[in-house]
């Protein structure tokens, strides 16, 4: 197996910096191993193929998306960093997290990843390898550090058909194949399958084609203007499972930025905010949005918002990740409410 000194060593050399940690790695006490791993492990993740000698020591994971999936999956005892906190650990995460190193409280950089000596680094997107982040896959690959993409965040990449959730607990799937912990991912992938099942359980029950009720989701608000979900974010799918279509399905962006008359316009069945008011920037919390659009001289027009017909779900987990599955049963359960199922 890898010695994290080497890499450090390795890494040093190859940017032109002084010094480098040599902080050991601990064996995972909450990660079922594979009782037997093999020798080596290989996965294919977004064109790249990543193969391990031997289970991961010192992780790094270069968001929360990652970082809580590894929780998830019981490795925090395999992480020698985390980065880019946007919002507070849920709470059965938090003592695991509480013992990993935070490299960076932001984005990482190339320095910040090399301190911690890495010999596996993981990130939700892709764009967080760039030459002015933590450094391009190639770059690392060549240093002989091997990098791993979520497959949700690889559309060239994937069999054409495949829903981001599957996406996802193929990334489940593979980290378990990676990190010898193939019982626990196949169980964390077999129970978030069975989650969406029950999420699309009643929606044979709802309309189907252009009868579907139409959704808008509210992820923010920024400067007076509406961020919504786009056709290529986990929402229209999430929109699909329920029985139901979102009104932005045609902008072929994950969040765009839009206009209160657009919105008015499209008058959706249906309103999901994001509450992202533990990320703490104005118009953040489901409250200021309710506020504004109860206060808008257009919005507050709409059925929607005179009716009451809106969700509230966290806002992070309308981005893929272990916690989506929480989101998609509040839409659910908030659809059925609305009588849009039975």
């Amino acid at each position: 197996m890898r010695h994290p000194a080497r890499i450090g060593i390795a890494l040093t050399l190859a940017l032109a910096t002084a010094g480098c940690s040599t902080g050991g790695g601990g064996s995972a006490a909450d990660a079922e191993p594979a009782a037997h791993p093999p020798a080596r492990a290989t996965v294919t993740s977004c064109g790249r193929d990543v193969a391990l000698p031997g289970p991961p020591e010192r992780a790094v994971a270069l968001d929360q998306s990652s970082t809580e999936t590894l929780l998830e999956l019981g490795l925090q005892d395999r992480m020698a960093g985390t980065a880019n906190l946007k919002t507070k650990i849920p709470a059965p995460y938090r003592a695991a997290y509480a013992k990993i190193p935070v490299i960076a409280p932001k984005i990482a950089t190339g320095e910040q990843l090399r301190a911690a000596t890495p010999d596996f680094v993981m990130a939700g997107s892709a764009d967080l390898y760039t030459a002015d982040r933590a450094g391009t896959r190639e770059e690392l690959g060549a240093l002989k550090v091997p990098t791993f993409v979520s497959a949700v965040d690889c559309p060239q990449h994937n069999p054409p058909g495949r829903t981001p959730f599957e996406l996802l607990f193929s990334d489940y799937e593979n980290l378990g194949r990676l990190f010898g912990a193939e019982e626990r991912a196949g169980r964390l992938a077999a129970e978030q399958r069975a989650a969406v099942a029950r999420a699309g359980a009643n929606a044979s029950a709802a309309p189907r084609g252009a009868d579907r009720p139409t959704v808008v989701y509210l992820y923010s608000v920024f400067n007076g203007m509406p961020y919504v979900a786009g056709g290529s974010g986990l929402p229209s799918e999430m929109s699909r499972i329920v029985g139901a279509k979102n009104a932005f399905d045609d902008v072929d962006e994950d969040w765009p930025e839009v206009s209160w008359e657009e919105v008015a316009r499209r008058d959706p069945d249906v309103i999901v905010i994001g509450d992202l008011s533990e990320r703490g920037r104005p118009g953040d919390s489901a409250a200021e949005k309710r506020t504004t659009m109860t206060t808008h001289p257009v919005i507050s027009r709409l059925a929607a918002v005179r009716e009451n017909r809106i969700i509230e779900v966290p806002g992070i987990e309308l981005d893929p990740s272990v916690r989506s599955v929480h989101a998609l049963g509040l839409l659910a359960q908030g659809m059925k409410d609305l009588g849009h199922a039975h």
